[in-house]
């Protein structure tokens, strides 16, 4: 299991000169994804394409981002800018600051005039649907609020840029394409987390908020026990850019495989198989040669996915991560999270931590396995119909997907193994700690970070309960602390598989009533603890972290337990 990710490994920072100013930023353009695939026949030329319709065919819809009225700059982060080898001077120049808070008309070169949105089909727990789309066809499902605006290579790495909230896309079912600014400090930071936390993942590179435009969403009063929202509230709008490899997921290779199925245009099996091939170019270009038959490469991609998924999942439990509504159109292709709207971390231990009103046990916290799989099995049934004529090919695709739960199964154990440091993994000490956590009420980070430093006795975790232990608690915590101790590597010393636990076990998580708090602040104007965060989830293990930062190291106080838009809340970004 990759327990640390790192998609920019294979650049040399030292031979590529620093990107200071907007010209020099648009010189890295390269728009494979516009250059390879097909448009939507019936779009525009000038990308003016923002009110719901059906689209029938065509990989992508050209559309124009709407800019931010009054746009303001909050932040940018540093470390991707680094990353990428701009500078932070960049962020001075007004064309890049308009830019990326969505004003498209200020690029200097000769590059197309517009941004895309692209479709996909939904597929839920494995079973198709239409009925959210406003056409009752699928036609209408696809991108609604975020625009792809730039597409380049950055120090030998491709990536795509997107903005968050820019405008109503023909796909925006008639919402009005905006994100507000709750919801965007909430996915510009995750962002910022996972990646620290060594979790593959969707990238944050800036974040702008309007000064003047605001719209109504449904949310909680304050002190809300409520279930669902109360109240329609007023929010500033915002843009934050989100960045990946690309932003293909299964959900569109589901759409196209679909319109193979129902012979919805002629068309439909070559833009299939263009999209599969431009997955390939995209995400898995240094390990499927091209010069390979089609049907091989299909296998190898669908093999390579699957170890790439089931790493993904099982980096999601290590954390405490539970992304709340895991369809097929949520499910990166890359092998990274996407998409953080309806998610969160599991602070008080529960198997069935689910903290989106709209999600259902099916995908809590543990569950996670099972809807990754779900999913895995609608991409290998569409990735099916380009391989279907080759016997062959067909029944090695078809092991590959029904492989995949002793591949997840593997991939648990891997990670359960190096979360508790122990040598093999020991089905039996695991379902005893489950037990005694749940029974004890522990905070998922603080217990495993406790545990990490080879407590002891029961004395050493007490800080992460959330009640009291009994004395027969305590007497069944010190015999499983000891049954644990015998199956640590013994041809290590303790320090050193100490030191391997903290490094894949957090010291510091998210924990919503902090950020709701930052959240909050930043609506009227002020984004200190906003940036005290930005600041803390660099160094999510510690290793760097002061003594000022012991206030987030806590359990959630009591009044936050069943609180609307802290415990549980909707998705209405």
């Amino acid at each position: 299991m990759n327990l640390v990710f790192n998609m920019n490994e294979k650049n040399n920072t030292d031979n590529f000169s620093r990107i200071d100013n907007f010209n020099d930023f648009l010189n890295q353009a390269d728009f494979s994804l516009i250059k390879t695939l097909h448009a939507d026949p019936q779009s525009t030329v000038d990308g003016n394409d923002h009110s719901p319709r059906q689209v029938y065919s065509g990989h992508y819809v050209p559309v124009t981002p709407i800019a931010l009225t009054s746009p303001k700059y909050i932040t940018h982060s540093g470390q991707f800018f680094k990353e990428l080898g701009l500078g932070d001077k960049l962020i001075e120049d007004e064309n890049f600051t308009q830019f990326f808070s969505g004003n498209h008309k200020v690029k200097t070169k000769d590059l197309n005039n517009f941004g895309w949105a692209t479709g996909y089909a939904l597929s839920i727990y494995g079973t198709e649907y239409n009925s959210q789309c406003p056409f009752r066809t699928g036609n209408g499902y696809g991108d609604g609020r975020a625009i792809s605006i730039f597409e380049g290579v950055f120090k030998g790495q491709r990536w795509e840029m997107q903005l968050k909230g820019s405008g109503p896309t023909p796909y925006c079912r008639g919402g009005d394409g905006r994100a507000v600014l709750r919801s965007s400090i909430r996915e510009f930071l995750a962002q910022e987390l996972m990646h620290s936390l060594g979790v593959p993942t969707t990238r944050s590179l800036t974040l702008f908020v309007s000064e003047k435009d605001m719209v109504k969403r449904p949310w909680y009063q304050k002190d809300s026990e409520s279930f669902d929202p109360e109240i329609m509230v007023d929010n500033y709008i915002a843009i934050a850019t989100r960045v990946a490899p690309s932003f293909l997921r299964i959900g569109q290779i589901e759409l196209f495989a679909r319109r193979v199925k129902n012979k919805s245009h002629d068309e439909s099996f070559k833009e299939l198989k263009m999209i599969v091939e431009h997955l390939i170019n995209r995400n898995y270009k240094d390990e499927i040669f091209n010069n390979k038959p089609f049907s091989e490469q299909v296998i190898e991609l669908a093999y390579l996915y699957r170890k790439r998924l089931t790493s993904l999942v099982a980096n999601w439990i290590r954390v405490g991560y539970c992304q709340g509504n895991f369809n097929s159109d949520n499910c990166a292709l890359g092998g990274y999270t996407l998409d953080y709207g309806p998610f969160g971390f599991c602070e008080l231990f529960d198997p069935q931590f689910q903290p989106w009103t709209g999600g259902g046990e099916h995908f809590s916290f543990f569950n996670q396995p099972l809807a990754a799989e779900l999913n895995f099995k609608m991409f290998c049934s569409s990735l099916k119909l380009l391989v279907e004529k080759d016997k062959s090919s067909s029944n090695k695709l078809d092991e590959i997907m029904y492989g995949f739960t002793k591949c997840m199964e593997e991939e648990i154990q891997i990670m359960w193994s190096k979360k508790l440091g122990i040598k093999i993994y020991d089905e039996n000490l695991i379902k005893n700690l489950f037990n005694l956590m749940i029974t004890t009420q522990v905070d998922y980070t603080k217990f495993f970070r406790n545990l990490s430093n080879i407590p002891n006795n029961v004395n050493d975790l007490k800080d992460s309960f959330y009640k009291p232990s009994t004395n027969e608690l305590e007497s069944s915590w010190n015999i499983w602390l000891k049954s644990w101790k015998s199956c640590l590597d013994k041809s290590f010393e303790l320090k050193d598989i100490s030191n391997s636990m903290l490094q894949i076990n957090p010291k510091y998580t998210w924990r919503e009533w902090l950020v709701v708090s930052a959240y909050e602040k930043a609506e009227k104007g002020d984004y200190s603890e906003f940036k005290d965060l930005q600041n803390l989830f660099k160094d999510p293990y510690g290793n760097n972290s002061s003594e000022s930062n012991k206030k987030y190291d806590r359990l959630r106080p009591n009044k936050y337990f069943n609180a609307g838009g802290i415990s549980h809340y909707s998705c209405s970004s």
